[in-house]
């Protein structure tokens, strides 16, 4: 989902839901905040649809505002947009400060979903609800499983690592275990006995038939190793077996990482903007998917590139105070993904484009540190990637101007 400012006709009533995973809480009120119904209901298609038309019948000029715009809150939502009702989010956070300023300390569902009604009512900034596009949601749930899978990838290689110390820590400083090539060797290899009996030409062969690049030196690593190492530690067996079960599941890691990240790219193409996005030096297929993933590729509902900017954690935000004034952080609320996705697309364009360079190098010789230089890259390149995708135009490099002799 992504959410556009947008200047809206003042509803007749408010209905408010605090999502759960098993039931929501509605409370509908009116101008004067009085409560025309308050309802706990089933996450449940017929119930759900029970409940909007409830609130329909009480007035047809509804704002509906959620705490929630994903997980438990799908169903609901999707019902509402195919009834094209208007809709807001408020950020759970945002709805527990306010409930301070309401009379009483006990917290109940009835009373968020009261807080989350009148919060809509009396706000004019909330962000409407829109549906993504079936491939931008697709890219959200692709984008995500391949975030998991690679946070469990670097689970996997601190476990092994963990266990391969506690036997053979020569191996183990050894090994770039972020590789293909030590994880298939510890898929036969895991003892320094083991390996001194073997010696480097065989483990080299074995290594060649499992289609390894770089065996030869990777088996003398493996035997110098070994030779740094003659004691056999306590629990050597059954830790080694421990050492195999963790290579095998890094490799179906991996091997499940490149299927999704095919998906990924396949789905990516498909998408009208995939081109013009690709065409920005440094934004790949994969760094483009999270863009169309968090944004939904419609820049409409940002508006302008500053509130792009400003999703993307790259618009600093004021905080001044009295005499303090210029004082500039990075927001609170904004989308992490997104800014990963553009810091690493400005730094892969370092390697590939000279307006990026130039840019970098300039900030560098303003006294800016090399992070600080990044983030205003990406923040530059927000605008040009903006600019790109309003006017269906990929990226073309300026020609250097040459001065004149």
């Amino acid at each position: 989902m992504c959410d556009e400012l947008a200047e809206v006709t003042v509803p007749q009533i408010w209905a408010g839901v605090d999502i759960g995973k098993e039931h929501h809480h509605c409370v509908v009120i009116n101008p004067d905040g009085d409560r025309l119904l308050s309802r706990r209901v089933l996450n449940d298609e017929t119930a759900l649809l029970e409940l909007i038309g409830d609130v329909l019948a009480l007035d047809t000029d509804v704002l509906w505002a959620v705490d929630l715009n994903h997980g438990g809150a799908a169903l609901l939502i999707g019902l509402l947009l195919s009834h094209d009702q208007p809709m807001v989010y408020i950020t759970g956070l945002t709805v527990h400060r306010a409930s301070a300023s309401y009379r009483g300390e006990g917290k109940t569902d009835a009373k968020d979903a009261f807080v989350i009604a009148d919060q809509a009512r009396m706000r004019r900034d909330l962000g409407l609800l829109r549906p993504g596009d079936e491939i931008a949601v697709d890219l959200r749930t692709l984008t995500g499983r391949r975030t998991d899978l690679m946070c469990d990838r670097t689970r996997q290689i601190n476990r092994l690592r963990a266990q391969l110390l506690e036997i053979f820590p020569a191996l183990e400083r050894e090994l770039e275990l972020t590789n293909k090539g030590p994880i298939v060797l510890l898929t036969g290899y895991q003892t320094p006995t083991t390996i001194r009996r073997s010696g480097a030409k065989r483990i080299e062969t074995w290594l060649r038939n499992r289609k390894v690049r770089g065996a030869a030196a990777l088996a003398r690593t493996a035997v110098e190793a070994a030779e740094a190492q003659h004691t056999a530690l306590p629990g050597e067996k059954l830790a080694a077996a421990m050492v195999v079960r963790l290579a095998k599941g890094m490799m179906a890691l991996d091997e499940e990482i490149a299927e999704v990240d095919a998906l990924i790219e396949a789905r990516f193409r498909e998408h009208p903007h995939a081109e013009v996005i690709v065409s920005l030096p440094g934004m790949g297929k994969q760094l483009g998917a999270v863009f169309l993933a968090a944004t939904g590729g419609d820049m409409d509902a940002f508006g302008s590139a500053d509130r792009l900017a400003g999703f993307a954690g790259l618009a600093p935000a004021p905080r001044d105070s009295g005499r303090v004034s210029g004082n500039l952080r990075r927001p609170r609320r904004f989308h992490r993904g997104l800014l990963n996705a553009m810091y690493l697309s400005a730094l892969s364009s370092l390697k590939s484009c000279p307006a990026s360079k130039a840019y970098y190098a300039r900030k560098r010789a303003e006294g800016k540190g090399h992070k600080q230089a990044l983030l205003a890259l990406a923040r530059r390149r927000v605008n040009v990637l903006w600019a790109m995708i309003r006017d269906g135009a990929c990226y073309q490099a300026t020609p250097a101007v040459t001065a004149a002799a």
